[in-house]
Parts: C-alpha cells; sequence; structure tokens
C-alpha cells in the first residue's frame, strides 16, 4: 500500500469518490433502504427499529461495483490488469473491464461455487481456480511475468472510497443511526463504510463488523492488533480471503466498535427466512442479518435504530438449493 495509511482517508476524498460512483457508466444503484417492519420478516428477537440496506439488488449483484467504478475510473482505459475474488468482486470487475475495454484475469479459491466463475466468463475474463493459500502466488506471477496490473479486491483506496459511497447513502436515509452492522472479509466494505459515517460527524454511532467463526481474520487482527493472514473455511466463501487488509484492519481499528462472529449454521439460517421473505441474499450478504437475527451477539439493541446492510445476492439454483425452506 506504499505511503497509504488511514489518515489518507478524508471526507473530501471520500465525498469525491461518491461523485465518481454516481456518475459511472457502470450504472451504480442508489439501493433502497427498508424498514423490518414493511418486511414479511418474523419480528426480530430484539424490539428494535430496524433498516435493511438492499445492497443485493445492487448492479452486478452487490456492493463490489461502488468500489471498482471508483477504481476504473482512475486506472487508464485498455490496460490489463489481475484480480483475486471468490466471485463478487470478480464479477463486477469482468462487468467493468468488459465496459472499459480492459483485458482481465480473475484468480478465484477453488472453494469458490462454480456458477461464479461461469458469470465472470460471460463478460470475456479469464478465471483461475486454485487453492486459496496460493492466491497471491499465482497474482504475483501474473503481474512479474505477464506484465498485467493487480486491482486489490479489498486492500485498496480508491476502492474503500468507492465502498464508502453506500455509508454515505445510508447517512442519507438514516441521518442518526444508533448501530450500523457491516459483514466483513478482508475489511474493504465495513472499512469505507465506518469512514464514512465517522468523518461525517456519526461519533456516537456503534458499528459492528460480522465475520464467520471459520474464516475470522479481521477479528483475529484485532486480538494481535496487526493484520494476519490464516486458513479460512465458510460457507461464507466471500468472507473468507486468506487475510485481513492493511489499510482496512487500519480504518476498522480506528472507526470500528468491534468484530462479531456467526456460526456457518447461523449464516444458513440467515439465508433462509430471508429468502422466505422474497430477498435472494448469500450467505456473504447475509451475515450481517446473522448477527442481527441471533438477537445476543450485538449489545443494546432494545429500543434502537439500527442499519443492517444485506451486501449481496449473487446465488445461483446449485447454491440455492442447499439451504433449508
Amino acid at each position: 500500500m506504499g505511503d497509504v495509511t488511514a489518515d489518507s482517508v478524508t471526507l473530501s476524498l471520500l465525498m469525491e469518490a461518491r461523485d465518481t460512483v454516481r456518475g459511472s457508466p457502470l450504472g451504480v444503484v442508489h439501493t433502497p433502504m427498508v424498514c423490518w417492519c414493511q418486511t414479511s420478516l418474523p419480528p426480530p428477537p430484539v424490539p428494535c427499529n430496524i433498516h435493511i440496506k438492499l445492497e443485493n439488488m445492487q448492479k452486478t449483484g452487490s456492493f463490489k461495483i461502488r468500489g471498482v467504478a471508483n477504481q476504473f475510473a482512475r486506472r487508464p482505459k485498455g490496460g490489463h490488469f489481475v484480480t483475486m475474488s471468490a466471485g463478487n468482486y470478480g464479477k463486477a470487475f469482468a462487468y467493468a473491464s468488459k465496459h472499459y475495454g480492459s483485458k482481465g484475469k480473475v484468480v478465484m479459491p477453488e472453494t469458490a461455487p462454480l456458477s461464479r466463475s461461469a458469470l465472470i466468463q460471460e463478460f470475456g475474463v479469464e478465471v483461475e481456480r486454485v487453492p486459496t493459500s496460493c492466491l497471491m502466488k499465482v497474482v504475483d506471477s501474473c503481474v512479474r511475468n505477464d506484465d498485467m496490473t493487480f486491482l486489490h479486491s479489498y486492500d485498496d483506496l480508491d476502492l474503500i472510497a468507492g465502498h464508502a459511497s453506500l455509508g454515505l447513502e445510508v447517512l442519507e436515509a438514516v441521518p442518526d443511526p444508533d448501530v450500523v452492522v457491516v459483514c466483513c472479509g478482508g475489511g474493504g466494505l465495513l472499512a469505507g463504510v465506518a469512514a464514512a459515517l465517522r468523518l461525517s460527524g456519526s461519533s456516537r454511532t456503534r458499528i459492528y463488523g460480522v465475520e464467520p467463526e471459520g474464516a475470522c481474520t479481521m477479528y483475529q487482527s484485532f486480538l494481535e492488533e496487526r493484520p494476519v493472514a490464516m486458513e479460512t473455511k465458510s460457507i461464507a466463501s466471500g468472507l473468507a480471503p486468506p487475510s485481513a487488509g492493511s489499510l482496512p484492519y487500519q480504518l476498522c481499528r480506528r472507526h470500528v466498535d468491534q468484530i462479531v462472529l456467526v456460526s456457518d449454521e447461523e449464516i444458513r439460517a440467515a439465508v433462509s427466512a430471508l429468502y422466505r421473505s422474497g430477498l435472494v441474499v448469500e450467505p456473504s450478504g447475509a451475515a450481517a442479518f446473522a448477527a442481527v437475527l441471533a438477537g445476543d451477539r450485538i449489545p443494546d439493541l432494545a429500543g434502537r435504530s439500527v442499519v443492517c446492510i444485506l451486501s449481496g445476492g449473487n446465488m445461483g439454483k446449485d447454491e440455492l438449493a442447499r439451504f433449508p425452506d
């Protein structure tokens, strides 16, 4: 990341990125925010006023297009890029590559659903599936041997600033939330949303990141006070990168109150509950909802104004079939 630190992230930088995202030719959507009480979901386990941000309705099916829109706007057209992704960033990256006439390659963990690979390849981008522990090794080889430029899927200033547009949208709909709950993988979304809230003056808002128990890189990073790498495994493959990002870690330590963990079983239950209510949300996109649904994971929710982000809805029929009705 060079000399980029948490101090590099300013409100003016985030506002500029928001304008870039809103004006992007990629067609980024200002997604809806709905009250839990306006859905057919069962009552929340703790009585409170919950607002659900439907980023599963975003272009390319997840929040990732926000960061990608800002990344590609600041890169030369027609470049030759490589990235690593379990699916959602890869899909947004492939969509942008096709629009901008860039060549691209996505290195995917072999644990990612095959349907994700197919979605990316439809945009004319090459996919290589490798063990999670080999992701960066393959990316480095592409940069060194094939003269490709690496676009990081979560540890990148332009990306995080683009993701911050989601946090600024949250404040437009709910200006003073008591609690905001966001999923966390490498930390790019959580870092961007948290920075947007804090730098906009939301000092009293409690911000929680949610990770799977089997892929708790940011949780462990908080404990060790440094970004860590570890073996990860979860049904939420998009939240299971091999390490926490350096810049995301810095921003999360500065702006996030706590990282909480949910089990794969709780994520499955969340996906099923959302689906029964007419919302298609993938496991990675449902982690924050799983923490709210658990009732005891986020402290002091009773009577509070809560925002829960559903971060993505890219789930093929092969994945849906594995969830209980």
